[in-house]
Formats: structure tokens, C-alpha cells, sequence
């Protein structure tokens, strides 16, 4: 490719600072695309590994039929990602993204204190490279990765701060790990990336692709 672009199908402002800030001095263009309301419900039914690879499958289809092939100009890469927080005691339940502030510190006090997993599942979209054929023309790969995050214990002076804040709103499991959370919780396994949004393989693969 003689020039590479990249379009980021997300409204995460985590995902875009994230890649905004690593591409920042190359010559990649990053551009980024809001989906609309596709957010597939969490199946209990299965592990949250397979819930999030699931839900990524769901936007890398729904973004594949946003960008037609009778388009004249098409993004180099699409990047679609889905993270899910799995509750410490099952592997099969996602700790979703707070509703109000009552589910937000019903979380927080389940995740204070203890270990959990962040999972995060990125699909990279091309015309020519891809596992996975879908009948837009556009092809993808799909990776997966878990971190561990760790809690310290919240009082309950942090508590308020954190609900009053609303750091809790739209992140999934009620916190941000590159904000607020920072003063409280830390990956004791696995890459920050992939708590922050994004699976680590995936990027890894990415920047290979486009020579960064």
C-alpha cells in the first residue's frame, strides 16, 4: 500500500486516544467511524472469552455493510473491538457497562479488593487479507486476549468520589483504567492495551502490517 489508512469503527474515546496517540507521528491516517446502537447483548450461557468474540464478530460484520465495495474511496484497515469485564466469581457472567449509579457501585464493591479479567477481542478488516470471507468483500482475523486487573480495597470516601464523578459511565465493568482508576487498580497480568480496548495480538499484528 503506498498509502495507509486506518479506520477505527468505535465510539471509545480510550480506543481513539489510544491509537491516536501511538500513530501520532507516523505517516498512517486514522480516521473514525461510529457504528450506531450495535452492541450485542452478553449470552450467560458461555464463557465471557466467547461473549466478546462474539460481540466483536457482530460489529465487524455490521461495519463491513457500512463500507461497500462500490465506494471509491475505502480505508486501508477497519479496526473493530469489544471489551467485556468478567465477574471475579463466574467466567461465564460480563459485568457490563453501569446503567445507573446504583448497578455502578453494586460493581465496584464486587470487584474491590480482587482480581479480575478483562477480555478484549479486535477484528482487523481488509480487502485482501483475512481467514474469515464476508459477502461485503471485506476479509478479517479475529484476536482475543485477557489481562488481570487488580483492585485495592475502596473506602467508601473513594466510592462517592468515583459514583458522584460518573468515571463510571460507559465503561464496562464501572471504571477506567487510564482515569480515575488509576489511583486503585492495576494489570498484574497480560498488556494494559487490552484493558484499555483493544487485543494485544491484534495490535501487535497490525503494526507489523502497516511497517510500524
Amino acid at each position: 500500500m503506498s498509502e495507509i489508512s486506518i479506520t477505527l469503527a468505535s465510539t471509545s474515546h480510550r480506543r481513539r486516544s489510544w491509537i491516536s496517540e501511538i500513530l501520532a507521528n507516523s505517516e498512517i491516517n486514522v480516521n473514525y467511524h461510529e457504528l450506531g446502537e450495535v452492541e450485542p447483548v452478553p449470552n450467560s450461557n458461555v464463557e465471557v472469552s466467547l461473549q466478546t468474540e462474539h460481540a466483536c464478530m457482530v460489529k465487524a460484520e455490521a461495519v463491513a455493510s457500512q463500507f461497500s465495495e462500490a465506494e471509491t474511496q475505502l480505508p486501508s484497515l477497519i479496526l473493530v473491538s469489544d471489551t467485556l469485564v468478567e465477574d471475579p466469581d463466574n467466567s461465564s457472567v460480563a459485568l457490563g457497562k453501569p446503567e445507573d449509579e446504583l448497578i455502578a457501585a453494586s460493581t465496584l464493591i464486587r470487584l474491590s479488593g480482587r482480581r479480575h479479567k478483562v477480555w478484549s477481542s479486535t477484528a482487523i478488516l481488509d480487502m485482501e487479507v483475512g481467514d474469515i470471507e464476508l459477502k461485503t468483500g471485506w476479509r478479517l482475523n479475529i484476536w482475543t486476549n485477557s489481562s488481570i486487573v487488580e483492585f485495592d480495597d475502596l473506602d467508601g470516601d473513594l466510592m462517592h468520589e468515583l459514583i458522584q464523578s460518573r468515571s463510571w459511565f460507559g465503561k464496562a465493568g464501572g471504571y477506567d483504567i487510564a482515569g480515575m482508576a488509576q489511583s486503585f487498580a492495576k494489570v498484574v497480568q497480560g498488556e494494559e492495551v487490552t484493558v484499555l480496548g483493544f487485543s494485544s495480538d491484534a495490535m501487535e499484528e497490525l503494526f507489523n502490517r502497516i511497517g510500524f
